[in-house]
């Protein structure tokens, strides 16, 4: 358990909150929409999404990839091994063998070196993960303890008879003539009775507005990051992760030399 799966009950529980102001409307202009557009989510459902991602089984395939380079240099010992005759087949054995082992094992362009190439990038998507877990946890865990969280809660913990009423048990809005909001929405409208927080001058538009479009921002952009950071992984790598499709080389005429074996005592 990291720092990220401490805060993650706390930390949906803000979020659950702030998707249920933004459902019913964003400041104009705020620098949260972009992020929006960008994510396609709303902060408590990325968030979520991004709890799933971890560093551990990246890390575990990349060490089960470099055990198949054992097996490749097994077959890889056994074409070395001359053959003990020699004439046009022998010959053509030995550039077909010579072929092979270039093919298996000869650089980065061979098999060999697609699967280290391989193992590389779950290493290195590993490390990403790590750190990019570890960036949503502060993020996390500066919004959890900023002024804007205490707006956000207070917004949306209405009381009823004098008791405090969770936010997913509370009915629609007696005059919201959109419904309930839709989860993973933006830009559901609420009626003229508003959500929990809304000001008289429309969604959007008063403090718990303002304050849950601050907490939105300031995780969305950490998780821009966190997956710009994978794209850049992915463009890196692809030219070493690429297919690497056999190309047999031309071989030469047909000669008429005879066949000769070489007997060995063992």
């Amino acid at each position: 358990m990291d720092l990220l799966d401490r805060l993650a009950e706390p930390g949906l529980d803000l979020l659950g909150r702030v998707d249920t102001l933004l459902a019913s409307g964003v400041p104009e202009g705020h620098p949260v929409w972009p992020l929006l557009r960008r994510m396609q989510a709303l902060p408590g459902e990325a968030v979520r999404t991004f709890l799933d991602l971890r560093p551990a089984p990246l890390s575990g395939a990349g060490r089960t990839v470099r055990q198949f380079v054992r097996d490749y240099d097994d077959a890889c010992a056994a074409l070395t091994d001359q053959a003990a005759w020699s004439g046009p087949a022998a010959s053509a054995y030995g550039q077909a063998r010579a072929g092979l082992l270039r093919h298996l094992d000869e650089g980065p362009d061979s098999l060999v070196g697609r699967l280290e190439s391989t193992a590389g990038y779950a290493d290195a998507l590993a490390d990403w993960a790590e750190r990019s877990r570890l960036a949503l946890a502060r993020a996390l865990a500066d919004v959890l303890g900023s002024a804007e969280a205490v707006t956000v809660v207070a917004a949306t913990a209405p009381r009823v008879g004098g008791a405090t009423v969770p936010v997913s048990t509370v009915p629609p809005w007696p005059d919201d003539r959109a419904g309930p909001a839709r989860p993973g929405g933006v830009t559901t409208p609420a009626g003229s009775g508003g959500a929990p927080g809304a000001a008289a001058g429309g969604p959007g538009t008063g403090a718990s507005a303002r304050a849950a479009a601050e907490i939105a921002a300031r995780v969305l952009a950490v998780l821009a990051v966190a997956y710009d950071g994978a794209e850049t992984l992915l463009r890196q790598w692809a030219p070493s992760l690429a297919e690497m499709p056999w190309r047999p080389r031309p071989t030469g005429p047909a000669t008429s030399e005879p066949l000769r074996v070489r007997w060995r005592d063992d």
